[in-house]
């Protein structure tokens, strides 16, 4: 190698080190925080089994506001923010509510959609919603408005500087070589086992950590995500995208509607004129501020992402369908958009993907502890060794 070469090498490895010594333990706890939360479906919908279904009636269901006002008169509960509503006669209805003045969110509860009984809350939903505030804001004040978010943001822009220096850092002089690639030399001890371990494991993780690190900083830089939605989106679709929410008509008309609180009947009734049975399930929720238009996500019966969905918008007062965005009239480009959040933790791959990619976020741990056993091992062979006192001849 020319020494151009070797010095290019020499300040790659100190970036490495550095990167890996300051960031270590913050990767190790976002990516085992991820590695807890990727079958969280499944486990939650386990250990929920015996609440989220009903035994059909001949009776129809009742309609969301009416549900609400029994659920209300029932028992006191929170500001309701949204319901989850099936087109299956046998699902519970999820009931989600806002946050009170004090910043905390009750938790969720599954109703009878015939009479409105509280079948329960959902067990582990209050662990995983923790656990995800640890992966996204670190637990930080402020949630996504806090300085977690940032910091996140941060540390997967660092990954992104490890993978690419530890590649170049690896690279063997036989590049063809599988073996080279692929085989670590479990026959070494020491030193020269650790390395083997970072380097090839690293190599078979490396491009899982490059799709959760370009996906995760979605979540964390809105410059970030506004270049994404730019580059993959169709112009108007991008553009859309990038306007804030203006209110509606009947928002800028009266100005009060707050005073008033809307229902979801209206805007209900306008979904399955326009949807009929063909969805699955739908979340309606209520505008977080001023306005009027609630958001329906609707899943089709043979979605089996959460991701793929449409997306309606709806006036609650006049009924009036304000935008639909079908998921199958987006571009290519506008479905990876749109599953962002499935491609982060491999659900687009289906359940081996959610293992692989949970494997591979689970030992991040295994590069910090062998990244910092090969730093401290070549600080030690770098330092002079000095002969022993007792061997020193005068004038030395």
């Amino acid at each position: 190698m020319s020494r151009r070469g070797q010095s290019i090498k020499a300040v790659l490895l100190q970036l490495h080190s550095i990167a890996g010594l300051v960031l270590a333990l913050l990767l190790s706890l976002i990516a085992l925080t991820g590695a807890i939360m990727s079958f969280e479906d499944e486990i939650v919908d386990h250990l929920n089994a015996g609440i989220m279904q009903v035994v059909p009636r001949q009776a129809p269901p009742l309609l969301p506001d009416e549900l609400v006002a029994r659920l209300k008169a029932a028992q006191d509960v929170g500001k309701v923010a949204a319901v989850t509503l099936s087109s299956d006669p046998s699902a519970a209805v999820r009931v989600r509510f806002g946050r009170d003045e004090q910043g905390e969110r009750p938790a969720s509860l599954y109703v009878d959609p015939y009479d409105a009984h509280v079948l329960g809350s959902p067990r582990a939903e209050e662990f995983f919603a923790t656990v995800r505030r640890l992966h996204r804001w670190l637990l930080i004040p402020g949630d996504a408005k806090g300085w977690g978010r940032q910091i996140t943001g941060v540390a997967a822009l660092g990954l992104i500087v490890m993978l690419v220096s530890g590649l170049v850092l690896r690279w063997p002089r036989r590049a063809g070589s599988v073996k080279m690639w692929l085989k670590p030399n479990l026959g070494l001890s020491g030193r020269g086992l650790h390395r083997s371990l970072h380097a090839v494991i690293g190599t078979w993780v490396l491009p899982v950590y490059l799709v959760m690190t370009l996906t995760g900083l979605w979540y964390s830089f809105d410059w970030y995500k506004d270049g994404v939605v730019w580059l993959l989106s169709r112009p108007e679709a991008a553009a859309a995208k990038m306007q804030p929410r203006m209110p509606t008509k009947a928002s800028r008309d009266t100005g009060s509607e707050m005073a008033q609180p809307i229902g979801f009947d209206r805007a209900w009734a306008a979904f399955l004129r326009q949807e009929g049975s063909r969805f699955s399930k739908a979340l309606l929720t209520l505008p977080a501020g001023p306005g009027t238009a609630i958001r329906i996500r609707s899943w089709g019966k043979d979605s089996t992402l959460d991701t793929t969905r449409d997306e309606f918008r709806v006036d609650a007062v006049t009924g009036q369908v304000l935008s639909a965005e079908r998921y199958a009239d987006k571009s290519l480009g506008e479905k990876i958009v749109a599953n962002v959040l499935d491609i982060h933790r491999g659900a687009f791959l289906g359940w081996p993907g959610k293992l692989a990619f949970m494997i591979a976020a689970a030992l991040m741990p295994l590069f910090a502890v062998t990244g910092i056993l090969l730093y401290l091992s070549r600080r030690k062979l770098r330092r002079p060794v000095q002969p022993p006192l007792g061997r020193l001849v005068p004038g030395e």
